[in-house]
């Protein structure tokens, strides 16, 4: 009986034992970030300006398990728009710290308010948001319309997402979930980076940075918290209020994308009629790395009709 509860209580344990394991992302780690950091009211934040020194301002925000990276393979094409580049990791991913508390979307929106503010940038925005990151762009959004000049989301969560059985358990069951998911999440997470080295990406070490994530302490509970706080429900109501301030927006979605279903563009098209809507043909949801030129052609169209307009 008493060797059964030690086994019992080493399993409960584990993930606990495993994230001590991990990097806590600190001065030494903080170090060899390319960029450069703000003092928020929740702590740092990590970010990079790229592009032009000078121009209109793109703000891209990643989504839910891979940094401000993912950007990196589009940035160049931004660049040749004009744009002047604005990266940041949110809490909890990169460089970034860690805060406790519920990973909600006001919380993301205040991150950005405060990074806006600590940066001193108070000029008419573009926001281009990425998978759970379109949900934190539309919400800033339906909150400052008049701050956003067009929003471009990409493989938005926004409508919805797809999730297997095992993180949907860890999602809505406490306690047990949270054990189900330190001890299943990283295996199924190097299982997807396993099938997608066959891809090819614009961004060099993408996966091997991505994997780097696994290693770092509060990573794990970010990525749940997440999944719990800001990816329940769909966003009708603030696509509404984007519709009604009539701010333009473009959707980008992937034909192959097994995460954000393509049913989601039926909604948005029912929430904001308004909404310009493109599907690239085979792009999974890795499509921002995958189909960069194709993705970065739909988001000149769009910025060339407003300049013209």
């Amino acid at each position: 009986m008493i060797w059964a509860l030690a086994v019992l209580a080493g399993l409960a344990l584990w993930p606990v034992i495993r994230e001590a394991r991990r990097t806590p992302v600190d001065d030494v780690v903080r170090a060899s970030a390319p960029g450069e950091f703000a003092d928020l009211s929740l702590g740092r934040v990590h970010y990079r300006w790229l592009g032009r020194p000078r121009g209109p301002v793109a703000i891209c925000v990643h989504g839910l398990t891979t940094p401000s990276f993912v950007w990196e393979g589009l940035v160049p094409h931004l660049e040749r728009m004009g744009f002047r580049v604005l990266l940041y990791d949110l809490y909890g991913r990169g460089y970034s710290s860690r805060p406790e508390g519920a990973q909600t979307p006001e919380m993301f929106t205040r991150q950005l308010s405060e990074l806006l503010a600590a940066l001193g940038l108070d000029e008419d925005l573009t926001l281009i948001g990425y998978s759970m990151g379109g949900v934190i762009a539309s919400r800033f959004t339906a909150a400052y319309p008049g701050r956003v000049r067009q929003l471009m989301l990409v493989a938005p969560a926004d409508m919805g997402i797809e999730v297997s059985r095992a993180t949907r358990i860890a999602r809505d069951v406490p306690v047990l979930g949270d054990w189900l998911f330190h001890m299943a999440f990283p295996r199924q997470f190097r299982a997807s980076l396993a099938r997608q080295q066959a891809l090819e990406v614009s961004v060099e070490d993408l996966g091997d940075r991505q994997a780097g994530e696994l290693m770092k302490r509060g990573y794990l509970r970010a990525v749940l918290s997440s999944l719990r706080h800001s990816l329940r429900r769909p966003l009708e109501q603030a696509h509404r209020q984007i519709a009604q301030a009539g701010v333009p927006v473009l959707a980008v979605w992937g034909d192959a994308d097994e995460t954000v279903p393509l049913a989601g563009l039926g909604l948005l098209a029912q929430w904001n009629r308004n909404a310009h809507q493109e599907v690239i043909p085979e792009a999974t949801h890795l499509l921002p790395a995958t189909h960069t030129e194709a993705l970065a052609g739909h988001i000149s169209a769009l910025t060339e009709s407003l300049r013209r307009g």
